[in-house]
């Protein structure tokens, strides 16, 4: 009994020991805190599916303006930079040379005419007189040949006459084109010859204008099958994005540039406002096709896992899930969604890197946004 008594004893004390060391239970963990981020909803619109390149921008024609024949230049009508049309006498060379071949050539068919009518008279007697056996017959035909003779050489003076009055009328240089002129390159008062390297002066045609760009080979076929459905657009940005001049694509070139892979095309503008100048190197953008009430987001809410682009979107209680989205393309700072995302969702576009499945969110708006988005932006700056 004692034993017995000693041993629920020692069970007592060995209870009150435990009861007494025991450590108490930990206390619930806090919940986390909301996370602030920037949050959009996906947009539902017609989105144009652009191919974008980089061209030089080429004269539709360029002409040099020379000379056909030599002679001093005497007067010059037109301003460098002038904007010309067609027949405008752009200068002069000196027409008194060649006036006086003009004259001399018609003085010579004018003694030359008079030299016929008077053989044609002798023609005439010696035809009667060899009728009437008066004279030997060779006479008359030798007279007949004669006049023939002169005959030949008043085409000949008319020809001389046509070629002088040509010669007279190149002491004029016309613009041959509309367009604007460039750099004078002789100064009046120096003798201008037909073999003169660079001319009196360059007239660019610049209305219309046209356009040569290059796209990767592997949107050869595309475009190909888009032009045979229709005219293309093809537009013309500047260095700061602003539209200069929208056109047609009307030529892609016969062959593929094998050490570049590239395609050459070529478009053509209106140039109305004359924002395109020959040599000018810009941006291009192909109109391929148009995506009718298309998804967009904010190109900054598609991130990149493992298993391909995914973005967080923003459930009715605040929280925030990974949804993987197929992308078609990103532009000018959308992309475009083919799968994935439905409108009016609403997913985060900045602020992800503090995100994981499931945490709680509170959408920033005002300088808090700003501030997200440009933790954003320096988090992607290496």
């Amino acid at each position: 009994m004692i034993a017995a008594l000693a041993i629920v004893a020692g069970g007592g004390f060995a209870l009150t020991r435990t009861s007494v060391f025991q450590s108490p239970p930990p206390p619930p963990a806090a919940p986390a805190p909301a996370v602030g981020v920037v949050a959009t909803s996906v947009q539902s619109h017609d989105v144009p599916i652009y191919l974008r390149g980089v061209g030089t921008v080429i004269a539709y024609n360029n002409v040099i303006v020379r000379s056909q024949i030599t002679g001093q230049l005497v007067t010059i009508g037109f301003v460098q930079g002038q904007a010309v049309k067609k027949g405008d006498v752009l200068a002069q060379i000196d027409p008194a040379p060649y006036q006086a071949q003009l004259d001399q050539a018609i003085a010579n068919r004018d003694r030359d005419q008079a030299h016929l009518a008077n053989a044609k008279i002798d023609l005439k007697r010696y035809t009667e007189l060899a009728t009437e056996k008066s004279i030997a017959q060779q006479l008359a035909d030798s007279q007949k040949a004669i006049v023939a003779q002169i005959e030949a050489i008043i085409k000949a003076d008319e020809a001389i006459i046509a070629s002088a009055r040509v010669n007279l009328g190149y002491t004029n240089l016309t613009s041959p084109i509309d367009g604007i002129t460039g750099i004078r390159q002789i100064d009046i008062g120096n003798i201008i010859h037909p073999t003169d390297v660079n001319g009196l002066v360059y007239v660019t045609q610049i209305e219309p204008i046209s356009l040569i760009f290059t796209l990767p080979q592997t949107d050869f076929a595309r475009v190909q099958g888009r032009m045979a459905q229709g005219p293309l657009t093809v537009f013309v940005d500047g260095q700061n994005g602003q539209e200069l001049d929208r056109g047609t694509l009307n030529l892609i070139d016969n062959q593929i540039i094998q050490t570049t892979g590239t395609i050459r095309l070529r478009a053509e503008f209106p140039n109305q406002k004359h924002l395109l100048w020959p040599g000018q190197l810009v941006n291009v953008r192909l109109l391929l096709d148009t995506h009718h009430d298309a998804l967009t987001v904010d190109a900054s809410a598609v991130q990149q896992g493992p298993n391909g682009s995914y973005v967080y979107v923003v459930d009715s209680d605040k929280t925030v899930r990974m949804q993987p989205v197929r992308v078609a393309q990103i532009d000018g700072g959308q992309a475009l969604i083919d799968d994935g995302l439905s409108a009016n969702q609403e997913v985060v576009v900045a602020g992800q890197y503090r995100l994981v499945p499931g945490s709680h969110i509170i959408a920033l708006t005002g300088k808090a946004a700003q501030q997200v988005q440009q933790s954003a932006i320096e988090q992607q700056v290496p």
